[in-house]
């Protein structure tokens, strides 16, 4: 039985701090979690080879495997999150991911280790959208992507903690107690979720969106998965056919492509490159990677807050990031020294980082909340497709070239972010004009909140 949650009433304003607290520390705290689970492959690829006598185009599929299956299950996940609600598939993908995560400790051969990272994909794949609906039903508008900035800093402090932590754990005790591990966190992450996820917050009518679309509105002590558990198939059937048409948003989609080609490439292949080029240990690998890690997590911050502030116009930030961030990693793939690299590196990743808030503020500000699980899926959905693409292709270029040419291939990723900034629009009101309105914003008349976004 769900855990009882706070009742669908108007919220004063210490109830709506405390929820939105509340589910920022959860969501950080599962996100985190997630993104340590992916990482954990990257630090013990130069195991894996040895151990499987893999070359880097096998290894590159390892990860890829993962990626095709995160991207394949997204856009149901957001069906997912927009039938059944976001917190039930939240702990379905938490439960999941952290089995799967555990199997892959037990791997034995390279075909099998191929299909327990693609099964973990598909588990971790239903996360992101269902993570986001939960956010968008428990903030406001206008501090909706301060606050997603905020969780989504986890995923570059995830970059710091883990190859700290990893690398003396693998080195200690083998690269299999690295799963074992992560998976551990998994299962508190979801117990967390479980117990002390708040209720959504009410709408102007005095329900939460889940009461509303369930048709259980105003019933006091509601817990948070009654109206989610009866969702309305009405709700993700129009979201399927409407959402998915809307050339709009896969534009938007294009944009983390780019966008996530120099994330996945850079975390796929440095420790390897560190390794092999210039023979620098596992453990120190791991206190090098954490430099431009922290600079991620402190640049999605700060984007989140410039997207605030700006309400949209993310071609403000992305194409001088992007540009920046272009000249650094050429500089990087070129760099003689080790220090060179890690600055170079460093400066890349910060002002690419700079990107990713802004790159989801028109969407999530233009959709309405009954289509915020798939419209966020297919943005998400770009992003791993370059997960999936980035570290074969990276690999296959280190392997008939030199790493330099690999590092080199991300250039592209910051030159399609950029178009895709010029070529998406620049507001709410503006990107509910091109994906044709109607069908995608709710019919009643919009609150003061959602008129002031589209202003």
């Amino acid at each position: 039985m769900p855990a009882p949650t706070l009742p669908a009433s108007p919220a004063t304003p210490s109830t709506h701090r405390r929820t939105v607290r509340v589910t920022v520390a959860l969501l950080f705290a599962a996100w985190l979690v997630d993104y340590a689970d992916r990482l954990v492959i990257n630090l013990v690829l130069p195991s894996l080879g040895a151990e499987f006598d893999l070359d880097r185009t096998q290894q590159g599929l390892v990860v890829s495997a993962f990626f095709l299956a995160y991207a394949l299950c997204q856009i149901p996940g957001g069906l997912l999150a927009d039938r059944f609600g976001g917190r039930r598939v939240t702990l379905w993908a938490l439960l999941t991911w952290s089995v799967f995560t555990a199997l892959t400790g037990f791997a034995w051969s390279f075909a099998v280790l191929l299909a327990l990272r693609f099964a973990f994909g598909a588990a971790e794949g239903i996360f992101p959208p269902a993570a986001m609906k939960v956010l968008v039903e428990r903030t406001r508008p206008e501090e909706r992507m301060s606050a997603n900035g905020t969780v989504m800093s986890s995923n570059a402090l995830a970059a710091v903690i883990t190859p700290l932590a990893v690398a003396p754990l693998v080195a200690a005790f083998g690269w299999r107690s690295a799963f074992w591990s992560t998976a551990a966190l998994g299962v508190l992450a979801l117990v967390a979720v479980r117990l002390w996820l708040p209720a959504p917050l009410p709408r102007t009518n005095g329900a939460t969106d889940e009461e509303s679309e369930a048709g259980v509105a105003g019933v006091p002590g509601a817990d948070a998965g009654a109206g989610e558990d009866a969702g309305a198939a009405e709700t993700a059937r129009p979201a399927l056919g409407a959402v998915l048409r809307k050339g709009v948003l896969w534009r938007f989609a294009l944009m983390m492509f780019g966008y996530n080609t120099i994330v996945w490439g850079l975390n796929t292949w440095v420790p390897s490159y560190l390794s092999e080029e210039h023979g620098v240990s596992l453990t120190s690998a791991g206190a090098l990677i954490a430099v431009p890690a922290l600079g991620a997590a402190l640049a999605t911050v700060i984007g989140g807050r410039i997207s605030d502030r700006l309400g949209g116009h993310h071609r403000t930030v992305i194409v001088p990031g992007m540009a920046v961030a272009a000249v650094a990693l050429l500089l990087m793939a070129n760099a003689p020294s080790v220090a060179g690299f890690v600055v170079f590196g460093t400066v890349a990743v910060f002002a690419a980082s700079l990107a990713y808030m802004p790159i989801f503020a028109v969407p999530l500000a233009g959709l309405a909340p009954a289509y915020v699980g798939v419209g966020s899926a297919v943005v998400i959905f770009g992003g791993q497709v370059a997960g999936m693409v980035a570290p074969p292709v990276m690999g296959a270029l280190a392997d008939a070239f030199s790493f330099r040419v690999a590092f080199g291939f991300l250039v592209l990723g910051a030159l399609i972010a950029a178009v895709m900034a010029c070529l998406t629009p620049q507001d709410a009101a503006a990107f509910r004009a091109a994906a044709d309105g109607p069908s995608t914003a709710p019919s009643a008349p919009p609150s003061p909140s959602t008129a002031k976004d589209s202003a």
